[in-house]
């Protein structure tokens, strides 16, 4: 997990092989959503804001599981 600036989301990691987004938020709750490539990681991690990609990009887009 990387921590990462953003208003919601404190840390982020990925398992690029089983393409797992694991996103732990400022709540303290941890969600993994399925199906996230490396490249889809790496645009969340690139983005001028991490929260407003992953809303636009990913929640609601992928099978999210409560860690």
């Amino acid at each position: 997990m990387k921590p990462v600036k953003s208003s919601t989301i404190e840390a982020v990691g990925h398992d690029p092989d089983r393409k797992v987004l694991t996103v732990r938020f400022n709540s303290g709750a941890t969600y993994t959503y399925e199906g996230v490539s490396a490249d889809q990681h790496s645009a969340l991690m690139g983005a001028k804001s991490v929260g407003t990609h992953f809303s636009q990009h990913i929640r609601n887009r992928f099978k999210a599981t409560k860690a």
